[in-house]
């Protein structure tokens, strides 16, 4: 459905030189599917989805949407283009003046559609978001997560083929966070209309997206499925994005992930297994459990631990014969032993990981709601 072929963005900056704000990136988000494109602020993601409906104008590269090229169109061509890609802002972006039917009914007004049949739409739309009811309130008395509601309605009048939300959710509350992307969910199961969803929180891309790309400093620094994304983070933005440190983890470490301390990721089924229990009777050794969650992605469960390995290099082993034979993700803490090394190099499965952490040092693992103190 979008396709982007090394897709630059400058700015001139104030001081006379350029801002690289998109840096050569290229992505396919496949019909009918929830992509996510995720970063810290100032990473380029907003640039770039504007750049997906040419609201910012490419410096280079090519914007395929639907097959067609939209930085080859012409004015008149891209308003027609622009019409099947609907766009949700952050402040919602309503009309205070207009009542909540006719805030829906605006793009068929600027499209000269009959005022009868204009409202016989939006009126159909706001029994799919849910708030009939409220047709002719207006925006200064809905709620945060009822205002989106209403500019999510509003995006679908002209039957898009593609929503872009650009951090959508950021201004609600947790409720209305999950009660606008249960519905972002939903409309694309029903109308397979294919979203992209660009946000900060690794919570909304588990919660919604198929596919992520991670971006800083104007490029992308990874993708692919969320799930491999969440259990095996490759560039350090990624790393620092899903795996927020542990308060209470970091006083105990002193924010640095030292030697000896594992972390385990298992996913779907091996969520549900007694992993650390099984593991203690097979190996005949015992591990400390230093903090663990779990997380839903797409709605199946994905758990990280963070173990501390005992002293004993050869119980050591054993640990990571038991994870590697059952297919389970660890990495390691710096600064191992020669022995260590070797012997995680052999499996080739052991990913030993040599950060300590963030710029910062911080001990990072996934937060969430399910983020406890092991016992």
């Amino acid at each position: 459905m979008i396709e982007l072929k090394h897709l630059n963005k400058e700015f001139k900056a104030a001081d006379g030189g350029t801002l690289h704000a998109v840096r050569d990136v290229s992505l396919t988000v496949n019909d009918g599917e929830v992509f996510g494109i995720i970063g810290f602020s100032g990473a380029g993601k907003s640039t770039l989805v504007r750049c997906i409906n040419l609201l910012e104008r490419p410096t280079s590269g090519e914007v395929v949407v639907n097959g067609q090229n939209l930085m080859d169109l012409r004015p008149k061509q891209l308003r027609a283009a622009r019409k099947k890609i609907g766009m949700i802002f952050q402040q919602f972006n309503l009309l205070e003046q207009r009542s909540v039917l006719a805030n829906v009914r605006y793009p068929m007004d600027i499209d000269g559609v009959p005022r009868a049949e204009g409202d016989q739409k939006a009126l159909q739309l706001l029994e799919t978001v849910g708030l009939a009811e409220k047709a002719k309130a207006y925006p200064a008395q809905l709620s945060g997560g009822q205002k989106q509601r209403v500019a999510i309605a509003r995006a679908l009048a002209s039957d898009p083929d593609i929503i872009l939300c650009d951090e959508a959710t950021s201004a609600l509350d947790p409720e209305a966070t999950r009660s606008v992307l249960d519905l972002l969910k939903s409309l694309n199961q029903r109308l397979n209309v294919t979203i992209v969803v660009i946000t900060h929180e690794m919570k909304v891309v588990e919660q919604v997206c198929d596919r992520v790309a991670v971006m800083a400093d104007g490029s992308v620094q990874e993708q692919g499925a969320v799930r491999e994304v969440f259990l095996h983070p490759r560039s350090e933005t990624a790393k620092r994005l899903i795996e927020p440190a542990l308060d209470h983890i970091e006083g105990r470490l002193g924010g640095e992930l030292p030697p000896r301390m594992i972390r385990i990721a298992f996913n779907g089924e091996q969520s549900s297994l007694p992993v650390v229990s099984d593991l203690s009777l097979t190996c005949g050794v015992q591990v400390s459990i230093m903090g663990a969650n779990t997380q839903d992605i797409g709605g199946h469960a994905f758990g990280q631990m963070l173990l501390q390995m005992p002293e004993d290099e050869t119980a050591c082993d054993k640990i990571r014969t038991y994870l590697h034979e059952h297919d389970i993700h660890f990495e390691e803490g710096p600064s191992l032993s020669p022995a260590s090394v070797r012997a995680g190099d052999a499996n080739g499965d052991a990913r030993m990981s040599s950060r300590a952490g963030d710029a910062n040092g911080d001990a990072r693992m996934p937060g969430g709601d399910g983020t406890n103190d092991g016992s």
